[in-house]
């Protein structure tokens, strides 16, 4: 698992060039590396690498020629490239892979002194996910190659690796070591040569100066020498329970493990990692992990502007939620662009909100001037399903000719593959998304004011495609009412819950917790009292990897669209917010009222977007897009009603039954259209940027949850 933070821009070029400039040093010979036939070292190499990533082969190909074997010859002649499996055809439960582990599984090779998880989080299955898959796959498939050879070491690298200084002498020192060993020192079956030791150090015994053997905590499996028996071994060993590198750990005491006391094949730090971690929202729940600071998306699409046009029923409403999972800031399904918008983007101006156009219908009649504005522009037309015995009808924009254009099915099997072949870009690990055909909207260019307040402060925004910057001239995409009023199929519930006690089959309350706070979730921490409700504390104690506890109720069910209140009184301790939000994982998507307590006479309203479907992997951000408005009161003196009204366009928040604020899509985000959990709670933020220093002799806090009353569309109903 490697869990490195990206590289700014200009140290990624230095990093590049600190690489390549080794080419220009001699070349060193290492007798570790030997021609067939002749002794038992080093007589193959094989590289995992993906048919789809050519130019890390060929990187690797160089690497390879900076070391020559004992006679001369370059690493890069023996070396055989393997065809990794890709995670977008990787077949979700292949019988060499247990793909369910535990996070019992993961604590035994990392263990953390400080977590407390129970044991239901301990047993709780958690399903590997496609990458790590297909890194499994890949590996399995190399050995193989090796156990059916005929070479009695081979060395097994992936695409992303170079060679750490003295890497020959280092290697073929160890080498010695290993041969000059007695016993059952001499042999091995697997030798590490790049991994990360746990972060509290892994459990070794020292075999020589060089060469240690671990019982368990190395990760990575980017660079081992694998013996022909110790190939064949694993392989008996199958299946793989979790991630690889995970489950070798597991299996050190079946193999004769060795590992180099210092790697000397390093990964490289200037790409970006092609692997999903499954383990991490465990790993944040039980407060081990928290890298809120490198949640922000990377991707920065290089092909723009992008316009799409198609026939209705052609998918255009999934290609603009696939172009926004590649990063794109997309405007889509709308009868025409809002005024500035449309005049930047025929002057061919820099400055627009967007960067991709779908399914704009007033669009289609200036193709050509598009097309001849932005010559470097791609265009995809999409097609729309039909019966065999039909042909493919499609509306084509006139002035495409000349354009650089791709076709896009709506039954094509290779949607990934057709879109970002065209725009040059890799696809995500998430499915391609399949979403209901919005249809073009009728735009409301007018100004509309509804009375709300005037925000007093607009705190920094996350930086990310789905995030609109502050503009004075933007003011977001107001939509007209529908013609008709779409025929409801969800359940329609109505609640008010004024909390005497916890109905179970409606609220849970937390025991976890999640990036950025400072704080572990108990159920012991909410109490329930009859005339009051229920009321929040957060406490100081170490509970192992934190130091203080707090409380948090969330409903069972998930909703989508509706008002959802909460009488609410606040705390007033610096560095502690009330909340009072919704919000659904992967992918990430949350509307918010939160309470600060070092100014609990303000709101914040907040809301974070993410692309995708139920189960796309996008959760990025860690600040949002909040603003934030005077109340006029202070919320910890009494209880107040505070209210989110969330619809398909538009999201309102209330005080008391007045309008606070409104947000329509794209001001600044999208609006959330996945069904949401409901949550209060109490908790201290990492962040003082959020709440302030955290005022933690004035604790306990509390914060007193009288009543929630909702009226929603229940999803999944």
């Amino acid at each position: 698992m490697n869990l490195s933070r990206d590289m700014l821009a200009p140290l990624g070029a230095l990093y590049r060039i600190g690489l390549k400039s080794r080419r220009l040093l001699p070349t060193r010979r290492c007798h570790a590396f030997v021609p067939a036939d002749t002794m038992a070292r080093i007589e193959q190499i094989y590289v995992i690498n993906l048919d789809r990533r050519p130019d890390r082969w060929t990187e690797m190909r160089k690497e390879l020629r900076l070391v020559r074997d004992s006679s001369g010859e370059h690493l890069a002649k023996r070396a055989v490239r393997f065809s990794a499996v890709d995670a977008k055809t990787v077949v979700p439960s292949p019988p060499e892979v247990d793909a369910f582990y535990t996070l019992a599984d993961q604590l035994f090779v990392e263990p953390q002194p400080r977590a407390l998880p129970n044991r239901f989080e301990l047993d709780r299955p958690i399903e590997m996910s496609r990458p790590e898959i297909a890194v499994a796959l890949s590996h399995i498939g190399v050995w193989r190659l090796i156990d059916s050879g005929e070479h009695a070491y081979a060395l097994v690298l992936e695409d992303d690796t170079w060679f750490r200084p003295g890497f020959s002498q280092r290697l073929e020192r160890t080498w010695h070591q290993l041969e000059l060993g007695c016993g059952e020192n001499r042999q091995f079956d697997l030798l590490y040569l790049s991994y990360q030791e746990a972060k509290h150090g892994a459990p070794k015994e020292l075999v020589s100066s060089d060469v240690f053997c671990p019982e368990r905590g190395l990760w990575w499996l980017s660079g081992y020498v694998l013996s022909r028996k110790g190939a064949r071994k694993l392989l008996e060993l199958l299946p793989c329970r979790g991630p690889i590198d995970l489950w070798l750990n597991h299996k050190f005491g079946a193999l004769e493990v060795r590992a180099i006391r210092q790697p000397i094949i390093g990964q490289r730090r200037d790409r970006d990692s092609m692997n999903s971690y499954s383990i991490l929202p465990s790993l944040t729940k039980i407060g081990v992990l928290d890298c809120e600071t490198q949640s922000l998306f990377q991707m920065h699409p290089a092909e723009r502007p992008v316009f799409a046009f198609g026939a209705e029923g052609s998918g255009l409403s999934s290609l603009a939620m696939a172009l926004s999972m590649l990063g794109y800031r997309c405007c889509s399904d709308l009868d025409a662009l809002p005024e500035q918008e449309l005049e930047k983007l025929l002057a061919g101006e820099a400055d627009r909100v967007f960067d991709a156009y779908v399914n704009v219908g007033s669009l289609g009649a200036y193709a050509r001037t598009l097309r001849e504005r932005y010559p470097h522009a791609k265009f995809i037309v999409a097609k729309r399903k039909c019966s065999r015995t039909e042909s493919y009808d499609i509306d084509v924009p006139d002035g495409l000719s000349g354009g650089d254009v791709a076709v896009l099915r709506a039954n094509a099997t290779d949607k990934w593959k057709v879109i970002c072949e065209h725009l040059r870009c890799p696809p995500p690990v998430s499915s391609f998304p399949e979403t209901a055909e919005i249809g073009q909207r009728r735009l409301l260019n007018a100004r509309v004011d509804l009375g709300q307040v005037e925000a007093k402060k607009k705190p920094k925004r996350d930086r990310s495609p789905w995030v609109v910057e502050s503009r004075v001239d933007w003011k977001g995409i107001r939509l007209a009412p529908p013609l008709s009023t779409p025929t409801r199929s969800r359940t329609e519930l109505r609640m008010n819950n004024r909390f005497v006690n916890l109905d179970s089959k409606r609220w849970l309350l937390r025991d976890d917790t999640f990036a950025g706070n400072l704080a572990l979730f108990r159920p012991s921490n909410v109490e329930f009292r009859v005339g009051i409700g229920a009321t929040l504390t957060l406490r100081r104690g170490s509970l192992g990897v934190q130091e203080f506890s707090a409380a948090s109720i969330s409903s069972r069910l998930q909703f989508l669209f509706g008002r959802f209140e909460a009488s609410l009184q606040a705390t007033n301790v610096s560095g502690v917010v009330t909340g009072f939000f919704l919000q659904s994982d992967s992918p990430r998507q949350e509307i918010d009222v939160e309470i600060v307590g070092k100014r609990s006479d303000r709101l914040l309203t907040n809301v974070f977007y993410n692309p995708g479907g139920k189960g796309a992997r996008f959760d990025y951000g860690y600040r949002g897009a909040p603003c934030a408005f005077d109340l006029g009161f202070d919320a910890s003196e009494s209880a107040h009603r505070f209210a989110i009204e969330w619809g398909p366009h538009e999201i309102r928040w209330f005080v008391d039954d007045e309008l606070i604020h409104e947000r329509v899509n794209w001001d600044p985000t999208p609006i959330p259209q996945l069904p949401m959990t409901l949550h209060v709670n109490l908790w201290p933020p990492r962040s003082r940027e959020l709440a302030g220093r955290l005022a933690w002799r004035r604790l306990p806090a509390t914060a007193v949850l009288s009543s929630i009353a909702l009226e929603a569309s229940v999803a999944g109903s």
